[in-house]
């Protein structure tokens, strides 16, 4: 454990920091689910939430890796990417939108 002194408005702090053990896991996160279906490439809402931002519109060309949308679940800002390259047939969802995991989000083709 490091020990450091802040000084903040004046005022000294002592602030104490642990080291990450190597044993702690980060979270992971499951990816995006995609679905194949005549249309093209289905993206779904990987969980509940609320739709921040939509960062594409339909005809669309997105490569692999591009933000579709921001989807907001537990007061964190989850970034939806292309899973793969392709142009945008449709974007089920708008701004302010509260969506369900497994809900359809954007279709790429």
């Amino acid at each position: 454990m490091k020990i450091y002194k802040i000084k903040v408005n004046g005022k000294l702090y002592e602030v104490q920091l642990e080291s990450v053990e190597e044993n702690d896991q980060p979270i992971v996160h499951e990816p995006v689910k995609v679905e194949q279906s005549a249309q093209g490439e289905q993206i779904l809402a990987p969980m509940q939430g609320n739709i921040l931002r939509v960062d594409v519109e339909v005809g669309q060309q997105v490569n692999k890796g591009d933000c579709l949308l921001i989807l907001e679940a537990m007061k964190l800002e989850n970034e939806i990417l292309a899973p793969v390259s392709g142009r945008v047939v449709q974007v089920a969802v708008s701004k302010g939108q509260t969506v369900n995991t497994n809900d359809l989000l954007v279709v790429l083709g």
